[in-house]
């Protein structure tokens, strides 16, 4: 007869031989593993103090809630890859589209030669004054916008007279009296293509610049 001593030490030999196991990726070899170790318990167990149908009951429900997880973690991780697949290919309808994109660049239309960009005002403002500068620096232009609303407010510069290299930049000052209103720069760029990069949808803008859709303030 065995006796309880054994019994334990059966079964903690049998307890470390499974928290030692490499993991099983697989649901099915889990399950068989899950199996051997319930069979190997029940053919070591106390004879006078057998495991009780709870204990077995809440083995059996354990694995199955892992088993469950891991599936569930299996569908998801699926679905994100659709799902990242699907986001690219709606995504391609914003090539040719303007976007709006924090920053300050200007980058000047080869079509039209104009420049555009917009602004973002905290609060209404009685004047607005945009500067344009060289990568340099140097400004090169200066355009008063006037008393603008709350919100955002879009713009042009002619561009086609500059003939600098690199693409020239704008500065915001606006103003409610004496008090500066504090206001967000946007970059207005064309949509040259959409991709994903390590899952994550990129967009390709046509000065050759790379942003993620979350940094997309509007498509126009």
């Amino acid at each position: 007869m065995i006796t309880s001593s054994t019994a334990t030490t059966s079964t903690s030999a049998i307890a470390t031989a499974a928290d030692t196991a490499k993991p099983a990726t697989d649901t099915a070899a889990m399950q068989d593993r899950f199996l051997k170790l319930l069979v190997a318990q029940i053919n070591n167990q106390d004879p006078m103090s057998p495991m009780d149908n709870a204990q077995m009951t809440s083995q059996m429900a354990q694995i199955n809630t892992v088993s469950g997880i891991q599936q569930v973690n299996q569908t998801l991780t699926s679905m994100a890859a659709q799902f990242a697949t699907m986001q690219v290919l709606q995504s391609a309808s914003m090539v040719g589209h303007d976007v709006l994109t924090a920053g300050n660049s200007l980058v000047p239309d080869p079509s039209t030669g104009m420049a555009a960009g917009a602004i973002d005002l905290s609060a209404p403002a009685d004047a607005v004054k945009v500067e344009i500068l060289a990568p340099s620096g140097q400004v090169l232009d200066t355009f008063n916008l006037g008393a603008l609303p709350q919100g955002r407010q879009a713009f042009e510069w002619n561009a086609a007279s500059y003939q600098g290299t690199g693409n020239p930049s704008f500065r915001v000052t606006a103003t409610k009296g004496t008090q500066a209103v504090a206001s967000t720069s946007l970059v207005r760029e064309k949509v040259a293509s959409v991709g994903s990069v390590n899952g994550a949808m990129a967009i390709q803008l046509q000065s050759g610049r790379s942003v993620a859709y979350t940094d997309i303030a509007a498509i126009l």
